[in-house]
């Protein structure tokens, strides 16, 4: 009797080794056919299937994409990525870049800044800056420079900068005095400022010499008050800010 337990025992013993080793074989088999997938970025694609040939892998571009950092006809992006375990005779899908994507400039010149801004937009590409500048005689908001050039053909995706017109700030002075000068020199002094006269009040001699309260004033036009008037005030008064094309109000004697 203990024979026969003693031959279970190894027969069993015997049967362990065996499945241990079975499985052994197994994950050697399965494991020795598995290889890590090597780094195919920034080779050509003839490069990329000879290294994954090397490893017993293929390649294949299976994609192109436009790419600003990646140079055209360099491979941008692989699946599986590297480092990655598969088995032996896995096929590595690439992607290859075309380089950076060429456009060519529209011309935004005398568009306004929304319609320049639509243009350019509708292409692809983007606004960089805006910048402002006054010209006299030019119309506000209208585009009067760009960069790149307009119509520039083989240009990378650029940011495009524009110049847009602005109106013309109006020229600021220091009203100066008119007192105890002639309504004819005065005018002629606005004028040549870019200013102009406004209304001009005519107070009667016999009124303007009275210490008392002043009688109504009649008012009248350049063109009607005599020109060797003298003024007594004005508005606005002296040391004031005026703008460009602003009115001086006069009372004259």
């Amino acid at each position: 009797m203990g024979s026969f337990f003693r031959l279970v025992l190894l027969g069993l013993v015997l049967l362990v080794v065996a499945l241990v080793s079975a499985v052994t074989a197994m994950q050697i088999a399965i494991h020795g056919r598995e290889v890590n997938v090597p780094n195919l970025d920034g080779k050509t694609p003839a490069e990329a299937r000879r290294i994954a040939e090397q490893a017993g892998l293929s390649a294949d571009v299976e994609s192109q994409y436009y790419s600003s950092t990646v140079p055209e006809g360099k491979i941008l992006s692989q699946a599986p990525v590297a480092g990655t375990k598969v088995r032996r005779g896995w096929e590595v899908r690439v992607a290859e870049s075309l380089g950076p994507q060429r456009v060519q400039i529209p011309d935004a010149i005398g568009e306004s800044e929304r319609a320049a801004e639509i243009n350019i937009k509708r292409r692809g590409l983007d606004i960089s800056s805006l910048a402002t500048t006054a010209i006299p005689g030019y119309p506000a908001d209208r585009v009067v420079a760009q960069t790149p050039r307009p119509n520039a053909s083989e240009i990378s995706a650029p940011r495009i900068s524009l110049l847009i017109s602005d109106s013309p700030v109006p020229g600021a002075f220091v009203m100066p005095t008119f007192i105890g000068q002639t309504l004819a020199g005065a005018t002629s002094a606005l004028h040549e400022a870019g200013l102009q006269v406004g209304k001009v009040t005519v107070v009667p001699i016999n009124n303007a010499a009275s210490s008392g309260a002043m009688a109504p004033a009649l008012s009248s036009s350049v063109s009607t008050a005599t020109a060797a008037r003298v003024i007594i005030s004005q508005d606005p008064i002296p040391g004031n800010k005026v703008t460009e094309g602003a009115s001086v109000n006069f009372t004259t004697r």
